[in-house]
C-alpha cells in the first residue's frame, strides 16, 4: 500500500488563543480552520493543526500523520510489523479517516486517508 508522506502534524496546546497567535506569526498565514476544538493552518502544502489540551485522543506531544491511500490496509500492514493500535480508524469529517499506532519504541504515528 502506498504512503504519500507526512503532510499533517498536530500539536497539543494548553492555550488555543495564544498558540494560534504564535503559529500565525510563525507560518505567516491565517488559520484555514478556526474553532474552539481545533485550529488548522495550511502553509506551503503542509497542514499544521492545534488541538487544545491534546483533544479526545489525549495527545501529549506532536503527532505526525502519514497520508495513505488505503488506511485499513496500511493499519493492517504496520500492526503486522509490530506496531500496536492506539486510536482505531475512524472518520473525523469530510470523508477523512485517521488512526494512530504506537511503534516499538513508544512513538505515536498517525495514519490519514482522505476520500
Amino acid at each position: 500500500m502506498t504512503t504519500q508522506g507526512i503532510k499533517t502534524v498536530l500539536h497539543p496546546v494548553s492555550d488555543l488563543a495564544k498558540a494560534k497567535a504564535v503559529y500565525t506569526a510563525l507560518l505567516g498565514v491565517e488559520p484555514q480552520t478556526d474553532s474552539p476544538y481545533y485550529v488548522g493552518f495550511v502553509a506551503e502544502g503542509q497542514h499544521i493543526g492545534l488541538v487544545p489540551d491534546g483533544g479526545p485522543q489525549g495527545m501529549t506531544s506532536p503527532v505526525t500523520y502519514w497520508h495513505v491511500t488505503d488506511l485499513d490496509a496500511k493499519l493492517a500492514e504496520v500492526t503486522a510489523a509490530g506496531a500496536t493500535v492506539k486510536e482505531a480508524a475512524h472518520e473525523v469529517g469530510g470523508g477523512r479517516r485517521v488512526a494512530t499506532v504506537i511503534d516499538l519504541d513508544g512513538n505515536v504515528l498517525g495514519l490519514l486517508q482522505d476520500r
